[in-house]
């Protein structure tokens, strides 16, 4: 701070300045410079303090000098690279599983132009199952996020929990735009590379958090780290354009220092996925930064006894400029614990850092897959256009040419023939062996990659649902664990998003908020906790519906211990059906209404709940006339679903009457009472009970008293009202009585008709079957006589016959004789 003109201002009119009680201002160690025109410069905070006043999170760059400056960014540069060394078995493998991925045809000049150059696609398919699966798992039509409320569960942090919960998804789903295809890409990588990585982030340009997808390759992590948020270095690989950059050195964000042009850099997992897709890096015109996450003591700014602080250092890789150094604790952290940036997704956890993909896994089938089809579809083609040797002297007319079907070509035969002169190389068809093979690579490359499906045709429609569960459960076992790792992950940068959201959310709302609606206030979200909708205890909608199913079947065998409404809600909400609560009200659902709507909802089968301050005396009355009277009850008695009706208003009126009692209690107590089901210490759950047994037995006395005056009150009434309502009486049941034997003798008429038209009905089915008997039998009679004098023709014609041979051979025996 400088200060150019005297100390001591100017004093207000009618004011001394050498009053003792005159300001006072005492400076320790100031350095002051003399100026030309005899004035003084003095500045009161020299040194460290000075810096004080600086922001926290301002850029520090510039309190290193060039030579410091160049001596960190050499260090960094040089621990980078030995953290790329590090991974880079890692980096070739993956290289090489990209070669086989089998998303561009390859033009193959060998062994021959034009020879086969499909690819396996058990790699391809793995990964796209596996992002088709997570994304349908993990980012729902509505939203990805549901909250968990911390502590005792109210109603106002239900309220504020789903305001925070709808808050978070529109968020997601409607602002955040990039967040959805970042996502989808993310999977992907994730399956293919066996990590990917968002780095969360509160963007000022958008005024709004951001979460972007950043491949595993741009993440530069030491080796030996167990994990991201424990590592001593994390380095971010980015490209940025000229424009981009000049705008954030514009902002403030980065140093206003010169810049070179770009020299492009591309690793060889850039190169090689930029050929997959198509494009050429050969135009990237972009500059490679490094944004270095790491502890660090650096010298000018942290004294060389300190120990390392978490920093954020960007710099340009080719020139080694660098462009900011900030601090990357919280200002009133005494720890300096590192702020988190990056989440970690993990598909199947490796040696080291990094995860092992579906290219560590199966690529080594998908190789081998890919050389046997190709030599299937070679040896087909050798087999449909085989090749050969011809004799030096025999010339045929185009024999560059292929000849086609049905074509006959002109040969000159210099001596034998044709058959001398041309000798077909012995190609054979494709062999069944390399087919089996190439079938059995490929089921167990889907089985390890778990992407194999369970052939439900071949059990058995009556197997248990256990049984199905547990083989469901099998099948996708390994899916799951990487569901639930994605799960996690998933959980770590929802907790980042909603910090970031909390710190930017308003202090109140400045309106009176409905529930469900989208604003919440910073004190929303300090009352929940965020949490994926995705399941990590199922992969699949199909696994939770015969989960739900089993329960369902269990729910049969004992009702009475379920909540069937809540258990067929969420059975909805795991198929997908939208408007579930709409669909299966709940008891949850009840607003406090008036005891005239809850008669009609107890008609309708909607459900009803008392509740606590409510006039219960009031609610007991009306519930009471209601099921009293007689109009009432001959619509009832009607309705095949009138025992269920009673039997819920009747419960409904018991909450009522147990509300009541409490609030009788409470005030022989003359102190209200804990909440209902609400958790006590046990020194005062034991007093409470004391006291409410002494008030209960008062409330009871009391309740004693009043019954036996009314009893009292009952008999002092005149005798002869008395009889006469006993005469009514008599009379009203003399009428049921009447009209219950008039209904019973029509019901015996109407069963006797009934009775009788059943016996006639069968009398005519006996004659029928008699007339059907007797048919039969007579066709059974034409039959036998028919055949019988089948067989006598028979018999005559062979008689006949035998005579006449008789004579044909007296006959001959005479003319022998002769």
């Amino acid at each position: 701070m400088a200060i150019e003109k005297s100390l001591q201002a100017e004093a207000p009119e009618g004011e001394d300045l050498n009053k003792e009680e005159g300001l006072e201002i005492e400076i320790v160690n100031p350095d002051a410079v003399i100026l030309d025109d005899g004035s003084a410069e003095i500045i009161l905070m020299p040194g460290d303090e000075a810096d004080e006043m600086m922001d926290f999170d301002a850029n520090l760059i510039d309190k290193l000098d060039d030579r410091e400056q160049h001596i960190l960014t050499e260090e960094l540069i040089g621990l980078v690279e030995s953290d790329i060394q590090s991974r880079k078995d890692w980096a070739d493998t993956y290289v090489k599983g990209l070669d086989i991925l089998g998303f561009k045809y390859e033009e193959r000049t060998a062994p021959w132009e034009g020879a086969c150059g499909v690819h396996s696609t058990v790699l391809a398919e793995a990964a796209i199952r596996f992002q088709a699966e997570a994304m349908s798992e993990t980012f729902p039509a509505q939203g990805p996020v549901k909250i968990k409320i911390l502590g005792k569960e109210t109603r106002e942090k239900e309220e504020a929990g789903e305001r925070v919960r709808a808050d978070m998804n529109y968020e997601l789903t409607d602002r955040m735009v990039e967040y959805r295809p970042e996502h989808e890409r993310m999977l992907y990588s994730l399956g293919l590379a066996g990590s990917a990585f968002k780095k969360v982030y509160f963007d000022p340009t958008l005024d709004r958090q951001c979460a972007i997808y950043i491949p595993a390759e741009d993440v530069i992590v030491p080796y030996g780290a167990s994990n991201i948020e424990e590592a001593e270095r994390v380095t971010h690989v980015m490209r940025k354009t000229k424009n981009e950059l000049r705008r954030l050195q514009a902002n403030g964000f980065y140093a206003d220092v010169d810049m070179d042009d770009p020299a492009p850099y591309q690793t060889d997992i850039e190169e090689r996925k930029a050929e997959e897709a198509g494009f050429q890096l050969n135009g990237d015109d972009r500059y490679t930064l490094y944004e270095i996450h790491a502890s660090l003591v650096i010298d000018g700014i942290d004294d060389e006894d300190d120990l390392a602080k978490p920093y954020v250092v960007t710099l340009e890789r080719s020139t080694g400029q660098l462009l900011s150094i900030r601090r990357n604790y919280d200002e009133d952290d005494e720890l300096e614990r590192k702020r988190q940036h990056f989440v970690h997704y993990v598909y199947v956890p490796g040696f080291g850092f990094y995860g092992l993909g579906l290219i560590h896994i199966i690529g080594g089938y998908a190789k081998a897959g890919t050389s046997l089809i190709r030599q299937l579809v070679d040896a087909g083609t050798l087999s449909n256009l085989p090749g050969g040797l011809k004799s030096r002297g025999l010339r045929i007319k185009g024999d560059d040419e292929p000849i086609e079907p049905g074509e006959f070509k002109d040969v000159d035969v210099p001596s034998g023939s044709i058959r001398d002169n041309i000798m077909p190389l012995p190609y054979k068809e494709p062999s069944q062996t390399l087919l089996a093979l190439l079938n059995q690579i490929t089921t167990e490359g889907r089985r390890l990659g778990a992407v194999a499906d369970m052939d439900i045709s071949d059990m058995s429609a009556n197997a248990p649902v256990g049984t199905t569960l547990a083989l469901l459960e099998r099948t996708l076992k390994p899916m799951a664990a990487v569901q639930a790792r994605v799960h996690y992950a998933m959980k770590l940068e929802f907790r980042m998003l909603k910090d970031i959201m909390a710190e930017n959310a308003p202090e109140e709302y400045g309106y009176e908020p409905h529930r469900g609606e989208m604003t919440a206030r910073r004190q929303d979200y300090e009352t929940v906790e965020v949490i994926p909708v995705s399941d990590p205890n199922s992969t699949t909608m199909a696994q939770r519906v015969v989960q739900y199913q089993t329960v369902l079947q269990m729910s049969q065998q004992a009702p009475q211990i379920y909540n069937l409404p809540q258990l067929h809600r969420q059975m909805i909400e795991v198929l997908g059906v939208k408007n579930a609560d709409k669909l299966v009200p709940t008891k949850d659902d009840v607003k406090p209404t008036d005891p005239i709507s809850e008669n009609m909802n107890a008609l309708t089968g909607t459900p009803i709940k008392a509740f606590l301050n409510q006039d219960h005396e009031a609610h007991i009355a009306t519930h009471t006339s209601f099921l009293q009277d007689p109009m009432v009850g001959g619509t009832l008695g009607k309705n095949p679903a009138a025992q269920q009706m009673m039997q819920a208003l009747q419960a409904h009126i018991a909450e009522h009457v147990g509300f009541r009692y409490r609030a009788q209690l409470e005030k022989k107590l003359g102190a209200p009472l804990p909440l209902p089901n609400e958790e006590l210490v046990p020194e005062i759950e034991v007093e409470l009970s004391r006291l409410a047994m002494e008030a209960g037995q008062q409330q009871s006395a009391q309740n004693q008293q009043q019954a036996a005056a009314q009893q009292a009150q009952a008999k002092a009434q005149d005798p002869i009202i008395q009889l006469k309502q006993q005469e009514m009486q008599i009379k009203q049941q003399e009428v049921q009585l009447k009209a219950q034997k008039d209904q019973l003798e029509a019901q015996i008429k109407q069963a006797e008709v009934q009775r009788k038209a059943q016996k006639d009905q069968m009398d005519n089915q006996i004659d029928q079957q008699q007339l059907e008997i007797e048919r039969q039998e007579l066709e059974i009679d034409a039959q036998k006589a028919g055949a019988k004098m089948a067989a006598d023709r028979r018999a005559s014609n062979n008689k006949l016959d035998l005579e006449i041979m008789k004579t044909r051979v007296n006959a001959t025996n005479q003319k022998r004789k002769e």
